[in-house]
């Protein structure tokens, strides 16, 4: 009887990618986990700006002229303006996310760069019209000064309550996302991202387009819809 030779096989080593975390299998348990939690916490959001501009409507409905003559207070050219460099930005958001699928290092840098330039911009321009209502006495509170028709002052004062409230709120995210956009810039020129792990370009893009259509809202709803002036 012939002795075998029995050996055991080496088992292959494991590689475990330097950006998995311990809790997940792979990266793909990983990329969906994460991806589905920034889903839920738009969903918070949704929730959070929708009952602001509900109750914009409500009021907007009971003080349809009031509504009218503050919405001729605001900048549309601004506005139009800053509609336009934010889509533009979601653009270059939508390719920054694709050439870091592709392991494009530079071109993936290139792009995060452009879409903070642009949202950059926009905070720079809504600056701007701020100062203009400030010094309009268009601020709510004892510093709100604006008198052209009396009786309708205290409801105009409302709807810049609802003004200042919604776009500096849309302004406080804009200023987190650019914050993220110089983070996920250094990690992309380090080279972290390629097309087996591309999930923070990816999950920063689904934050900054939410961004993006909250503003989408609140142009039209601020600065294009008037109520109707009565005679």
């Amino acid at each position: 009887m012939s002795d075998i030779a029995i050996t055991d096989a080496a088992p292959e080593p494991h590689v475990h990618h330097p950006f998995l975390q311990h809790h997940f299998e792979d990266l793909g348990q990983q990329h969906e986990a994460s991806t589905l939690g920034m889903w839920m916490f738009l969903s918070t959001e949704i929730l959070f700006f929708g009952g602001v501009l509900c109750a914009y409507w409500v009021y907007r409905i009971m003080y349809p002229e009031a509504w009218a003559m503050a919405a001729e207070q605001q900048n549309k050219l601004y506005g139009g303006i800053n509609t336009i460099v934010l889509i533009i930005s979601s653009l270059t958001m939508a390719l920054a996310v694709r050439n870091a699928q592709l392991g494009k290092r530079k071109a993936t840098v290139g792009m995060l760069f452009a879409t903070l330039i642009f949202g950059s911009t926009f905070l720079a321009i809504k600056s701007i019209e701020y100062w203009q209502h400030f010094h309009e006495g268009l601020f709510p509170g004892t510093n709100f000064t604006w008198n052209e028709v009396p009786a309708l002052a205290p409801k105009v004062q409302l709807f810049m309550t609802f003004y200042w409230s919604m776009t500096g709120l849309h302004a406080l995210h804009m200023v987190i996302g650019a914050g993220l956009l110089l983070w996920m810039m250094m990690r992309a020129w380090r080279g972290d991202f390629g097309p087996e792990y591309y999930g923070p370009v990816e999950i920063m893009g689904l934050y900054w387009h939410f961004v993006d259509i909250v503003w989408i809202f609140l142009f039209p709803f601020l600065y294009l819809i008037h109520g109707v002036h009565h005679g």
